[in-house]
């Protein structure tokens, strides 16, 4: 047996000798050419790469290896190495130190583990405790802030009931006195129709033609002449009918706050009595995360507010047209009227524009028609031009390519090559001038194009425009009631 931690000499490293038997026995022969190592049930041994001797050496006991070494017959039992089950008492992997080492940093890691879980467990009791105080006063806040809130909407809740009240009390009185100017009202709604359909039928126009010129001006002027001498005529008399609507939509708004404060009285009275025991409590996830408010606690006080304000406002303009009642029928006629004629004055105007520039356009258009032609023939002498270029330099580079195929010392760079390269040359720069020219010509029909869809756009706008103000506007603009309907005589 060898020193332990010496290396064995591998018996391969040296020539084997002769064998006296050239063939073995055929059942030796039989393991040996279809296993490169012989057959032995040592699992340790194989993972001893840097010993091969060892291998070798317990091999070369195995009794089929007889017929291939000599040497092996030579060998005593007290030189051949121990079996597997003793090879660990040869191949030590760790020393005492090792072991000594590997013990104490265990017991350093289960000293540092307890003292960090001892810490975690403290602060997390701490944590704990301060987070329930700190739950209980964020709820007790909660609570107090609910309960101011169910006090500030019962207050309004009382003051637009209030307001309510007196509100349907002035519309009820302003019922009674509004069928005096009901007749001429009625008139007036006839040239209020005509106007806002023009306007209406004005805004079908397309593109650059939908613009706010003299006709539109003096449409919305129209609209509000109309609309002020109804307003002059509720204002001054009785019963108006614009003071009614006013009242009533102040009263659809107060009755609508009204609602909601009731629904949302009862649901914050319902969360303000919520508790941890309280029934019908339970988990809904992410609803901190979703923000449906649509105001602040001032916007909300100034909705209320405004709302009041306003029907306290339109209560006192009631009381006051009950109290004034004019006859103001033959001003609101006359100023109706003059409007008219200057609405149709202005549409004449711009219906012989709109003519002037259609008929430019379509001077520009055939021009353009008649270029855009010019530019295809272009287009096609130049797409003629390289392909007749492409035959020349077909030839040039045939050219070259069969005097490549001349033998030895007969591919000469002669006057006749050093031309075909320089034809090759032009003839490929001038294709690619005349590619270049191409696509500025295309270039150019593109544009060409883009300005005919564009001109003829145009052309379509304009003739859309000319059909509803001539067609449209000017046929329902040709009658108009007269003086004594318009002042409320039959």
């Amino acid at each position: 047996m060898e020193p332990l931690g010496s290396t064995l000499t591998a018996t391969y490293a040296h020539p084997p000798p002769t064998p006296t038997s050239f063939l073995p026995a055929i059942s030796t022969l039989a393991s040996s050419y279809r296993n490169r190592f012989p057959h032995l049930n040592l699992t340790h041994s194989l993972s001893l790469p840097w010993r091969p001797s060892t291998y070798y050496k317990v091999a070369s006991d195995f009794p089929t290896l007889a017929p291939y070494s000599t040497r092996a017959q030579r060998l005593s039992e007290s030189t051949m190495l121990p079996f597997v089950s003793n090879r660990t008492t040869l191949f030590t992997r760790y020393t005492a130190d090792d072991w000594y080492r590997s013990n104490l940093t265990n017991f350093q890691e289960s000293n540092t583990s307890r003292h960090n879980s001892e810490r975690f467990r403290v602060d997390t009791s701490r944590l704990i405790q301060d987070k329930y105080q700190q739950t209980r006063k964020t709820q007790a806040e909660s609570t107090q802030n609910l309960g101011e809130r169910v006090n500030d909407i019962g207050f309004w809740k009382s003051e637009i009931t209030h307001e309510l009240d007196e509100m349907i009390g002035e519309t009820n009185a302003l019922t009674d006195v509004k069928k005096r100017l009901e007749r001429a009202l009625v008139e007036t709604e006839a040239p209020l129709q005509v106007a806002r359909e023009c306007l209406f039928h004005r805004e079908k126009r397309m593109g650059i033609d939908l613009v706010h010129d003299e006709v539109e001006k003096q449409l919305l002027t129209e609209v509000d002449v109309i609309l002020c001498c109804q307003e002059r005529m509720k204002l001054h008399l009785d019963k108006a009918i614009a003071q009614l609507a006013a009242n009533r939509a102040a009263q659809h708004e107060l009755e609508k706050d009204l609602s909601d404060k009731q629904a949302a009285y009862r649901i914050d009275d319902k969360c303000h009595h919520l508790r941890n025991t309280s029934e019908g409590v339970s988990f809904f996830r992410g609803v901190e995360k979703v923000d449906a408010t649509v105001s602040v606690p001032e916007s909300w006080a100034k909705f209320t507010d405004d709302n009041i304000l306003r029907s306290q406002s339109e209560r006192a303009a009631s009381a006051k047209l009950r109290d004034e009642i004019e006859n103001l029928l033959v001003v609101t006629a006359n100023e109706m009227w003059n409007q008219f004629n200057r609405v149709n004055m202005a549409f004449t105007n711009r219906i012989a524009e709109t003519a002037d520039a259609k008929n430019k356009i379509q001077v520009h258009l055939s021009k353009t028609l008649q270029e855009i032609f010019q530019t295809e023939r272009t287009i096609e002498s130049i797409k003629k031009a390289i392909k007749e270029k492409s035959a020349f330099l077909k030839v040039a580079q045939t050219r070259l390519d069969e005097r490549t195929r001349r033998p030895n010392i007969e591919l000469c760079r002669d006057i006749a090559q050093l031309r075909l390269v320089n034809e090759v040359y032009e003839v490929d720069d001038t294709i690619q001038t005349l590619q270049q020219r191409l696509r500025e010509a295309e270039d150019t029909l593109q544009f060409l194009v883009h300005t005919k869809a564009t001109l003829e756009h145009d052309l379509a706008v304009k003739a859309n425009t000319l059909y509803i103000d001539q067609e449209k506007c000017m046929g329902m603009r040709r009658s108009f009631p007269n003086t004594l309907r318009l002042v409320g005589y039959c």
